[in-house]
């Protein structure tokens, strides 16, 4: 997976800014299609695991650094 790789490769800081844009773009995402302005009905589900696979690489980092 090219996406997670590119995760991976951002810093704590930035993987956290990452974090914040994603929900901020899920929360747009999810005004546009309650409005029926959404034209990309997978878009939703694409942001969700976008977030999903950020916290799951923040968690990997959280236990590498407990078990240290």
């Amino acid at each position: 997976m090219a996406e997670m790789d590119d995760l991976r490769g951002l810093s704590d800081p930035d993987l956290a800014d990452e974090l914040e844009n994603s929900q901020r773009a899920l929360m747009n995402l999810r005004f546009r299609s309650a409005t029926m302005q959404l034209s990309d009905a997978h878009a939703i589900r694409k942001a969700r695991r976008r977030i999903a696979r950020i916290y799951t690489i923040m968690r990997e980092r959280e236990l590498a650094l407990a078990t240290q």
